[in-house]
């Protein structure tokens, strides 16, 4: 196992420098001059003068060699140090640290909610094959696929003000803080996601499920008289997680990524309406750490589903 573990890391840690050798060029090939744009009229409130924009340049190190520039950033991330806001001048990990929870809460409650309807009821709909519970469940996927999750957003919002009179708070509370509250904020939109990927999980488990039950060791489990529940509980549904882990592993490294949509309908504070303001205000430095944290979430997340398959199933240690 821990010959496994190694040789996952040692692919992880290449990916996050070719990562962010790609952010680091991308931002800097981007037309125009990020500070220029930021100070010209009718793109900020704000017009930046000449002098302005050289000591902005000077501050944030802009007139350095590229190579100077990467491995500064590089040092700056290392010590833990994402930069500040151009603007407010605040620091980006004290952002993180504030609205980071939040959507961290949003992704884990909204895969919880996917699997407790989507594995069940895809197993379910597997063992019945093409009885009219089958057929219901997949007409309410495909519906259910087809519907965004900032609409359905939306529709839960508008439906709570006029039937109920409720508001979603406005307000950065964390659960440590007022539970309640806090609920308030991250319910909505996990329910609004998690039904949506619901429906990916139930199709992904069902798919999966048919594999299993037509293997060899389920038709003799089943020949020496093992019964239904036995069979689905020790054999099917062990044996259909792995495609299952893998949907919901990019799903939540996409959520806690941020949701943009959803978050902005709920107007929920999280890291995807950060990233919304940053590219609002083109403020160019959190936007790059940003996606640096989105990337660094997914490599983790990956590396953490490929911990996973070891664990299910152990014959992929040896792979």
């Amino acid at each position: 196992m821990s010959r496994y573990i190694l040789r996952r890391l040692a692919i992880a840690v290449p990916t996050i420098f070719g990562i962010t050798v790609l952010i680091f060029i991308a931002m800097r090939v981007l037309p125009g001059d990020p500070l220029a744009m930021i100070g010209s009229q009718g793109q900020s409130t704000r017009v930046l003068t000449e002098e302005e924009l050289a000591s902005a340049r000077t501050s944030l190190g802009l007139d350095r060699p590229l190579y100077v520039q990467y491995l500064s950033w590089l040092g700056d991330i290392a010590r833990g140090d994402l930069g500040y806001s151009f603007w407010t001048s605040e620091p980006l990990s004290d952002q993180v640290l504030r609205r980071g929870p939040i959507s961290a809460q949003i992704a884990i409650f909204a895969v919880i909610i996917s699997w407790v309807i989507g594995v069940p009821v895809g197993l379910l709909s597997a063992v019945r094959r093409n009885s009219w519970l089958d057929n219901v469940s997949r007409l309410v996927v495909t519906t259910t696929m087809a519907v965004p999750s900032f609409w359905l957003g939306l529709v839960m919002v508008l439906l709570s003000v006029r039937l109920f009179y409720w508001r979603p708070p406005l307000t950065i509370t964390q659960l440590w803080e007022e539970p309640l509250v806090n609920l308030q904020i991250v319910l909505g939109p996990a329910i609004a996601l998690g039904i949506g990927l619901a429906a990916v999980i139930m199709r992904m488990t069902r798919s999966t499920a048919l594999e299993v039950l037509g293997e060899d060791y389920v038709r003799t489990a089943r020949a020496k008289g093992l019964g239904a529940r036995a069979l689905v509980a020790h054999h099917v549904f062990r044996n259909s997680l792995l495609p299952v882990i893998t949907t919901s592993g990019v799903a939540i490294g996409g959520l806690l990524g941020g949701t943009v949509a959803t978050e902005t309908a709920f107007g929920v504070p999280g890291l995807g309406t950060l990233l919304v303001e940053a590219m609002t205000t083109r403020d160019w430095m959190m936007i790059q750490n940003l996606v640096l944290l989105y990337a660094l979430i997914f490599v983790v997340v990956n590396l953490l589903i490929d911990l996973s398959y070891a664990w299910i199933d152990p014959r992929i240690r040896f792979t």
